[in-house]
C-alpha cells in the first residue's frame, strides 16, 4: 500500500529504511467516493495527501461559477498549500473526479518528516518547488495565451487523463464556455 509513495518520495529523496517505517506511521489511508471533497473552500486546509489511485479536480467559485484550475492524478500530492502554510481558511476546493484512494497526513506530521528525515527538508523545497513553478505557469497563461493554446497546454500536461475529466471541467480550465471548446477541439482536428 505505501510503496508508491515511497517509490515518488524516492525520487526526490534517498529514504533510510527508518524513514521509510515512519511514513508509514506517518500516512494513512483515506477514501473518497467520486463527487466527494478532499477540502471545501471556507475550511483551512489541514491535510497533505498522496493519491494511490484517482482523480481530483482544484477550483474555485466566482461570480456563481466554478472555475477549475487544475487536476491531480494517481502518484502525485494534493493539498492547498496556500491555506496549509499559512492556516487561513482556503479559497479553493479539490473535489474528487472519480473515487480515490488516497494516504494521507497532518500538516503536522508533514513537518516532522522536514524534521526527522535526513532529507526532509530538501524534500520540502523539491515539492514547493514544482507547486511554484506550475501556479506561475498557468498565471502566465492566463494573461498571455489564447484559448487554444490553453488547451493544448491542456491536452500537453495532461493527456493520459483527458478521457477521465468531464468536457466541462477541460473547459473551465481552458477558460471557456462548452460550446468554444467543441470549436476548438474542431479547428485542431480533435
Amino acid at each position: 500500500m505505501y510503496e508508491q509513495l515511497e517509490d515518488a518520495i524516492q525520487r526526490l529523496i534517498y529514504l533510510k529504511p527508518e524513514e521509510k517505517l515512519l511514513l508509514r506511521q506517518l500516512f494513512v489511508p483515506k477514501y473518497l467516493e467520486k463527487g466527494d471533497y478532499f477540502l471545501r473552500a471556507g475550511e483551512p486546509c489541514q491535510h497533505v495527501a498522496f493519491i494511490q489511485q484517482g482523480l481530483l479536480r482544484y477550483y474555485l467559485l466566482g461570480d456563481g461559477e466554478e472555475f477549475t484550475y487544475s487536476f491531480a492524478k494517481e502518484h502525485n500530492f494534493v493539498s492547498d498549500y496556500e491555506s496549509l502554510l499559512s492556516s487561513q481558511p482556503s479559497k479553493k476546493s479539490i473535489q474528487a473526479l472519480e473515487s480515490c484512494s488516497l494516504l494521507v497526513t497532518t500538516y503536522e506530521n508533514f513537518q516532522l518528516i522536514y524534521q526527522q528525515f535526513e532529507e526532509g527538508e530538501r524534500l520540502g523545497r523539491l515539492l514547493l518547488e514544482t507547486v511554484f513553478v506550475k501556479i506561475i505557469q498557468q498565471l502566465t497563461s492566463l494573461y498571455q495565451d489564447s484559448p487554444e493554446e490553453r488547451y493544448k497546454f491542456f491536452l500537453e500536461h495532461f493527456s493520459e487523463i483527458q478521457q477521465r475529466i468531464p468536457q466541462y471541467y477541460v473547459a473551465s480550465y481552458v477558460g471557456v464556455k462548452p460550446q468554444s471548446l467543441s470549436r476548438i477541439r474542431r479547428r485542431l482536428g480533435i
